[in-house]
């Protein structure tokens, strides 16, 4: 068995660490011990871009905000479905995480992030939805294993009531607002459409074909 290979740490603004590790051909990255993502499973980041802007594609002037930048998976899933005018802000608070897509050593999201249509922002993205009421036809967050098992404290406040309020204002009539977890969060459900959200839980697997299961809580905001 190969081993795995650290390549660099980075620290969360709450104390927490990351570190970014090869096993093989592949990439992991693991927060305090606890894998949060790897390049081998990837199918429910892909699925996440999916559920929030298939309706986007013939859409004119369509924007979108993905929160997390991850290895890419989820931006590059985006850009192939949405169309040659659109805008896609990406929000990644750590600059060790941007600095490694870059990277061309490392083979990650360096082509996806220099797409004309994607603005990176190297910033929280609570404050990216705060700082921009209806502006967003789609928005996809992932930025840690979901409200019920979150792996960073800094991020709790992105699946409270307010940060789900900030996050429905942020959208536009009629846009979706889509959550990736690691597991099933029916309190969180409820949370969401206590904000007014009709709300869909989709299954999807974390591997195209094999291995666990990851849910997207797909919301959306009346209108248009």
């Amino acid at each position: 068995m190969k081993p795995f290979r650290h390549l660099a740490t980075a620290t969360a603004p709450d104390g927490s660490e990351l570190k970014l590790y090869r096993h093989d051909a592949d990439y992991v990255i693991r927060v305090n011990g606890v894998e949060l993502m790897s390049t081998r499973r990837r199918h429910s980041e892909e699925r996440l871009a999916h559920a929030a802007c298939a309706p986007l594609h013939s859409a004119s002037g369509a924007s979108a905000l993905i929160g997390g930048l991850g290895f890419g998976f989820t931006l590059r899933a985006a850009l192939h479905l949405l169309p040659a005018d659109a805008r896609v802000v990406v929000a990644e608070i750590l600059r060790e995480v941007i600095d490694w897509n870059r990277d061309p050593s490392y083979a990650l999201a360096g082509d996806a992030l220099a797409d004309a249509r994607v603005e990176l922002r190297h910033d929280d993205v609570a404050n990216v939805l705060r700082s921009n009421p209806a502006a967003f036809d789609a928005i996809m967050l992932d930025v840690d294993n979901g409200a019920d098992s979150l792996v960073t404290k800094g991020n709790a406040r992105l699946y409270d009531d307010a940060g789900i309020h900030a996050a429905t204002a942020a959208l536009r009539p009629g846009g979706r607002l889509v959550y990736w977890s690691a597991g099933n969060d029916p309190a969180f459900v409820k949370a969401l459409r206590r904000a007014g959200l009709a709300v869909e839980s989709e299954r999807v697997r974390a591997h195209v074909t094999s291995g666990s299961f990851h849910f997207l809580f797909v919301a959306r905001r009346e209108g248009r």
